[in-house]
């Protein structure tokens, strides 16, 4: 039987952004994930993320019998590891993509910055609460995002999947819109958990690796310092920004197979 990854995403993109990724991983494991977190009444988005969390954590026990991988972009990361916290008799180990672990003072500023309301202004949630969410035809959805500096650098395959996958018919006409809503995305970084590398100050119950990207702005504003402790010699880098995986998709999933490959060599 080959071992199980459930793979979680990042905040405002559908896990079939990451087709690519998993058509380079599928050949050695068995992939499940959840398509969109945030979006289920049962499951809301509140301060530190509680129920995406217990979203994740009724998955698991809903289709798995064993242990398994969770692997996650950014929001998907930190979910995964706080699942592992969690409940760590489920998880063999986790992959972190680009998701810092803010500790120390950095971790005191965010909380100061979320009571003030401050917090806005030093993650993507001002420039989500205005973001475009309807085109006229899926061609128009293309040009928008194949336009915009910040998608340039995606691997064209994985672009053409979010055009598609990462936006739904409307009903009217050709018209298509974000199949992530918009608010949800802007609450999800409006509560990012401030408290989570006190929890982990000590290790984790369950090995953990991670991967940063070079130019990770996340990374820079986080540091490295704790997440380094948390994960020791399970630390790789791969050239990209914070979205490095939909940048390289293959070389990511070449350095997931890796590192879950040395993690389950450890456990022999």
């Amino acid at each position: 039987m080959r071992d199980i990854i459930h793979f979680s995403h990042a905040n405002g993109f559908p896990v079939t952004t990451y087709r690519k990724l998993f058509s380079a991983l599928e050949g050695d494991f068995d992939l499940h994930a959840i398509e969109r977190y945030g979006h289920e009444p049962a499951y809301p988005v509140t301060r530190g993320w509680p129920f995406l969390v217990e979203q994740l954590l009724a998955s698991m026990e809903r289709h798995y019998r064993e242990p398994v991988w969770l692997v996650g972009h950014s929001l998907g990361g930190f979910l995964s590891l706080m699942a592992a916290l969690r409940r760590p008799e489920w998880v063999r180990g986790v992959v972190m993509l680009d998701s810092p672990i803010i500790a120390g003072w950095r971790a005191s500023a965010l909380k100061n910055m979320q009571i003030f309301g401050l917090d806005e202004y030093a993650s993507p949630a001002g420039v989500t609460r205005n973001r475009r969410t309807t085109w006229p035809d899926a061609e128009a959805v293309w040009k928008h995002f194949s336009g915009k500096p910040n998608f340039a650098a995606w691997d064209e395959e994985v672009l053409r999947d979010y055009t598609l996958h990462g936006t739904e018919p409307t009903g009217k006409d050709d018209e298509r819109r974000l199949r992530f809503d918009r608010e949800v995305e802007y609450r999800i970084y409006r509560t990012l958990p401030a408290g989570l590398g006190r929890k982990v100050e000590r290790g984790a119950p369950v090995p953990v690796g991670f991967i940063a990207g070079t130019r990770s702005e996340e990374m820079r504003m986080a540091g490295l310092s704790a997440t380094r402790k948390l994960v020791g010699e399970r630390f790789r880098s791969i050239e990209g920004g914070h979205l490095y995986p939909m940048e390289r998709p293959l070389e990511t999933a070449a350095l997931v197979r890796d590192l879950i490959g040395e993690m389950r060599r450890e456990a022999r």
